[in-house]
C-alpha cells in the first residue's frame, strides 16, 4: 500500500512542473486524493461491499469533483491534473502511466450490461474535455486530443482528434483522413453539397444552351418568312 502511495506521488511530480514539494502535493492535490479514496472503494467493491464502497466514492466525488465509480480499475501512478468533471465508469480499465486532464469522460453509450465503457492502455494522455465512450481499446502511447469525441477502437501510438474522434497520426507520422475508418460528418456534409451545387449547375448550362438554341432556330424562321 505504501508502495502505491509513493508512486502516485512520484506521478504527480513527474507530469506536473508546478509541483513544489511533497507537502504540497500530499494535501492540495484533488486528483490524488480521488484516486486514494477510489483504491480504498474499490477494495470494499471487489469484496461486495458495494453500497459502503459507492458511499465513499461519492464523498470523494463531493470533495474533489472527480467522479470514479468503485468498480473502475486503475492501474499504477494515473495521475489526474485538475481533475473537476472527470467521470470514470463502472467497467472502465485504465493502465499504467496514464495522464488525464479535466473534463474528461469515460463512460459508456447506452444501458446495456456487462463491459460497456473503455479500456485504456499504458502512457495514454486524455487532454481536457475529451469523451472516450464505449466499450472498445485505446491502446499504448495514445493522445485524446482536447474536446474529442472517441467513439470507436484506437490503435496504438495514435494521436485522436475531432468530433467524431479520427486518427491524425500513427506511429510519428501524419495519417491520410480518406484512410479513416472513422467518418467526419461536417466533411461529408460539405463534399455532398458540392456534387450537389456541380450538378445544379450543369443543369443551368445545358438549360441555357437550349434556349440559345430555341432563340437561333426563332431568328432563322422569322429571316426565312421575311
Amino acid at each position: 500500500m505504501f508502495k502505491k502511495i509513493r508512486s502516485d506521488i512520484q506521478a504527480v511530480f513527474e507530469n506536473d512542473p508546478a509541483a513544489r514539494g511533497w507537502f504540497e502535493v500530499v494535501f492540495t492535490y484533488s486528483g490524488l486524493h480521488a484516486i486514494w479514496a477510489h483504491r480504498i472503494a474499490h477494495f470494499l467493491y471487489k469484496r461486495r461491499f458495494f453500497s459502503f464502497a459507492r458511499f465513499i466514492s461519492q464523498i470523494s466525488r463531493f470533495m474533489t469533483g472527480i467522479e470514479i465509480h468503485p468498480g473502475a480499475t486503475i492501474g499504477n501512478r494515473l495521475f489526474i491534473d485538475h481533475g473537476m468533471g472527470v467521470v470514470i465508469g463502472e467497467t472502465c480499465e485504465i493502465g499504467d502511466d496514464v495522464v488525464i486532464y479535466q473534463g474528461v469522460t469515460l463512460g459508456g453509450t447506452g444501458k446495456e450490461k456487462g463491459k460497456r465503457h473503455p479500456t485504456i492502455g499504458n502512457n495514454v494522455v486524455i487532454s481536457s474535455g475529451a469523451k472516450v465512450l464505449g466499450s472498445f481499446s485505446v491502446g499504448d502511447q495514445c493522445n485524446i486530443g482536447a474536446n474529442s469525441v472517441v467513439l470507436k477502437e484506437v490503435p496504438a501510438n495514435s494521436t485522436v482528434v475531432g468530433i467524431p474522434g479520427r486518427i491524425v497520426k500513427q506511429d510519428g507520422r501524419r495519417v491520410d483522413r480518406l484512410n479513416q475508418q472513422l467518418p467526419d460528418p461536417v466533411i461529408d456534409s460539405l463534399r455532398s453539397m458540392q456534387q450537389e451545387i456541380e450538378r445544379l449547375r450543369e443543369e443551368v448550362r445545358t438549360m441555357q444552351d437550349t434556349r440559345e438554341m430555341e432563340s437561333s432556330r426563332d431568328t432563322i424562321n422569322k429571316g426565312s418568312m421575311r
